[in-house]
């Protein structure tokens, strides 16, 4: 049997939960300040944290947690504004394409991924405190 919560706790997990918010929001503004739309930012962050290679769209959907179609259209709306290419890499299926990042793309990932980590470490140290306060 598990032990109830306590008032604590929920404080605690209403505190993450906030922080989660609170960092989310800090995150689309970041990208809206660096000229792309959070989906465009994950999008980059997904193609080049993909382990294994350059990522197929199927990859890219699986990682954003979005359908095959919607993903495809964000690649799409990407690509005209130069932020990543598709690559046709299988003969005998024109339909399979990977991704990669433009010099443009990669170098505004680079710039978030800076603001961010240090956002993060800001997060971790908070994230250590709330869980330490759960029972």
């Amino acid at each position: 049997m598990t032990k109830p919560l306590s008032d604590r706790d929920y404080e605690s997990l209403a505190t993450f939960r906030r922080e989660l918010r609170r960092f989310l929001a800090f995150s689309e503004e970041a990208a809206r300040s660096a000229g792309l739309t959070p989906a465009h930012h994950q999008l980059l962050l997904a193609i080049r944290g993909h382990a294994g290679g350059a990522p197929s769209i199927s990859d890219v959907a699986d990682a954003l947690r979005v359908k095959l179609h919607s993903a495809t259209e964000l690649v799409a709306r990407a690509e005209v504004k130069g932020l990543v290419t598709r690559e046709h890499t299988d003969p005998d299926d024109a339909r399979r394409a990977v991704l990669a990042l433009t010099d443009e793309g990669a170098a505004k990932l680079a710039d978030l991924s800076t603001v961010h980590r240090e956002e993060l470490r800001r997060f971790r140290d908070q994230l250590a405190d709330i869980l330490g306060q759960l029972g």
